[in-house]
């Protein structure tokens, strides 16, 4: 048997899950002007960060949906 999650519970874990996209987001900005510096200067082994940041943002996004839809 599974428990749904009350509405508090649930506002709790989308506001974590918003600061947490907030830092990662503000972090990604960074990463891409240095990864595009990067790039430019030749270097190509700096774009796989770049792209684990933007996935792990993707994968919390995509659970608040599927959150959202359980309710």
């Amino acid at each position: 048997m599974r428990r749904r999650f009350s509405r508090a519970q649930r506002l709790t874990i989308v506001y974590g899950i918003l600061c947490v996209v907030l830092i990662i987001t503000m972090l990604q900005l960074w990463l891409l002007m240095a990864t595009m510096n990067a790039y430019l200067g030749g270097d190509e082994a700096v774009i796989w960060p770049a792209a684990f940041g933007f996935s792990l943002n993707a994968g919390l996004l995509w659970y608040l949906y599927r959150m959202e839809r359980k309710q």
